[in-house]
């Protein structure tokens, strides 16, 4: 009988601290900008001097324009890291590296114009989008499941595509989750995430968190956590509501004055470089949000392997050689487990 009970007790003791392992783990991620060439280990391995343990894929394709819905992949053309060979390969050096991987199937549309406004003006213009769209992205779920990678976006900034095409979405992940096991999310833009009907449907509330912060050349601490407070409120009672963790699928600052005020925009010509700008957004994002039990993580928008992707950086997103990456090194080793 006392044996019964002793086991008893360290059946219970060991579930719970299970439990509370699983609690406190954080995606710890960032995004690796898809490469010209193809690259070795040594490519990937730049990415654990930032404490990461999750790495993002973005194969891109591409429309012309917002009237013109098919959409283009080429495996013959474009960057090494964006074509199926590359993706796999990449996949299997962030494997060896430690680094689970979220494939991310990502829409560009030329002139640069915002992939939230797609809508369309007859029901044989959605159809080819719709077609086209499927054939991209199923053709990167089954790289995630034959690669087993732990985590799949269906789609980045698609407002009026997810508004207007409810079923649409629904019906592809019906789909994806035939052929795919592991956890599904879909980046919903920072300004429209609240209003994405599939959230139930899928493992984590995506959102791309260019919240705006601060309209300082250089915010102070205080301002920031003050600003974060009503994002907080916001996403915090959307993920009590649902019942779903929320991942920052992207979140960066540019190193340049004004960091805060359109976190989504890069510098223009008339700001100067502000690395301690972008240092002070990321510890204040990290100090707002990483230890939230309804917050699951995040992804650094973004890293660069190759040097020649690196011009102009100094005011760009990348955190590469700057304060930000110390910051954001810190941060994860303290969130890590």
């Amino acid at each position: 009988m006392r044996f019964l009970f002793y086991l008893f007790i360290f059946i219970c003791f060991n579930s719970c601290a299970a439990q509370e392992v699983q609690k406190e783990e954080k995606i710890n991620g960032i995004t690796l900008v898809a490469t010209h060439n193809p690259i070795d280990a040594t490519g990937i391995k730049q990415l654990t001097e930032y404490n990461a343990n999750y790495a993002v894929i973005v194969p891109y394709a591409w429309m012309k324009s917002l009237e013109e819905p098919q959409v283009h992949y080429d495996e013959e053309r474009g960057d090494w890291g964006e074509k199926p060979k590359g993706v796999n390969i990449t996949i299997d050096l962030m494997k060896e590296q430690n680094l689970e991987v979220l494939l991310k199937p990502q829409l560009w549309i030329g002139r640069g114009d915002y992939t939230g406004n797609i809508a369309l003006k007859d029901e044989a213009h959605w159809k080819i989008l719709e077609d086209s769209y499927t054939e991209y992205i199923m053709r990167f779920v089954h790289i995630a499941a034959s690669k087993n990678v732990g985590m799949f976006c269906i789609g980045t900034e698609l407002d009026s595509f997810v508004e207007l095409r409810p079923k649409y979405w629904d019906n592809l992940i019906v789909e994806i989750r035939k052929i795919y096991k592991g956890k599904l999310t879909y980046a919903g833009n920072w300004d429209s995430y609240k209003h994405v009907h599939f959230w139930k449907q899928l493992d984590f509330i995506g959102v791309d968190a260019y919240f705006p912060l601060s309209e300082e050349k250089t915010p102070t601490s205080l301002i920031i956590q003050e600003s974060w407070k009503k994002w907080v409120l916001e996403m915090s009672t959307l993920s009590r509501k649902l019942d779903k963790k929320i991942l920052f699928t992207e979140y960066g600052y540019i190193s340049a004055d004004y960091a805060g005020l359109e976190p989504w925009k890069n510098a223009r010509e008339d700001r100067l470089v502000n690395e301690k700008a972008q240092a002070v957004l990321f510890q204040g994002l990290y100090d707002a949000v990483w230890d939230k039990e309804w917050f699951a993580g995040g992804f650094i928008w973004k890293h660069h392997a190759e040097e020649s992707r690196w011009r102009g950086f100094e005011k760009r997103f990348t955190t590469q050689g700057k304060e930000a990456q110390k910051v954001v090194a810190k941060n994860y080793l303290k969130f890590s487990n």
